[in-house]
């Protein structure tokens, strides 16, 4: 897909999220940095220094007039705060809990794209999925998936309500796989580990286990399987954590998060 005169701006585009996004783009050369435009309340940005021709502005009006895709990455307590009209234009919200009704009543774009990304996107090491409004056209979503692939991996999914369960899944990096890991951290050092090995062990464990699942061809799934089978110490931690319903209780705080997301809708 040729990108070719295809502007982009984000605003929002120095918070943790929407800086991360920005630096994705630029670092992946999906347009060159003349074609691109951040808007934040102070109208600096460090990545204009980085990236020479970036347009920092602290007008949102001013990027949504100038842009052709108009990338929405506040606080979602914010979102009234966006204040600008973009009627012609492809809208995509990383706003959590932020529907694409309201999305459309907001921008009064008919081309609204609602999807749930995190940080990890300035590593590349983002999940991105995304649903759509009905008049985006074919066109903004082959551009829509550009934008996200820059970032790491991405699904078009066929639901908002989904997009509200990637929120507490995938949006919030590290987030509950760091909880895991603490409490790992916290076993070590309760058996006298020092906590700087604890620490150092565990974060070498996830950095492990997080390759193999990505780039190996087993599932999280099979993983655990071929771990119960072998019938050894992982097993019998495994089986014990079945038994307590960890499982159900991670689900159930999953919930927490996601109806969290609805209420502020």
């Amino acid at each position: 897909m040729s990108n070719k005169g295809l502007t982009i701006g984000i605003v929002g585009g120095s918070g943790m999220l929407g800086r991360a996004l920005a630096q994705a783009v630029l670092q992946s050369a999906l347009v060159p940095p003349g074609q691109f435009w951040i808007s934040n309340r102070s109208g600096h940005s460090d990545l204009s220094e980085r990236f020479p021709g970036v347009t920092v502005t602290n007008n949102n009006q001013e990027l949504a007039d100038a842009c052709d895709i108009v990338v929405l990455s506040v606080p979602p307590a914010n979102v009234e705060q966006i204040n600008l009209s973009s009627p012609d234009k492809l809208v995509i919200s990383v706003m959590a809990g932020v529907t694409l009704h309201r999305l459309h009543h907001l921008t009064e774009s008919n081309r609204v794209i609602r999807a749930m990304s995190s940080p990890a996107a300035k590593d590349g090491l983002a999940y991105s999925p995304w649903c759509v409004s009905a008049d985006v056209s074919e066109m903004d979503r082959k551009q829509t998936m550009a934008f996200f692939e820059a970032c790491g991996l991405s699904d078009q999914v066929d639901t908002e309500a989904q997009i509200d369960s990637f929120t507490a899944m995938t949006g919030p990096v590290p987030g509950f796989v760091a909880l895991f890991a603490k409490a790992m951290v916290d076993y070590g050092i309760a058996q006298g580990i020092p906590d700087t090995v604890a620490d150092r062990a565990v974060r070498q464990l996830f950095l492990a286990a997080g390759k193999m699942m990505s780039e190996g061809p087993m599932s999280p799934a099979d993983h655990v399987e071929e771990m119960i089978n072998y019938a050894g110490s992982t097993a019998a931690g495994m089986e014990a954590m079945v038994n307590l319903s960890v499982p159900d209780r991670i689900a159930d705080g999953l919930d927490a998060s996601v109806a969290w997301v609805r209420e502020i809708n």
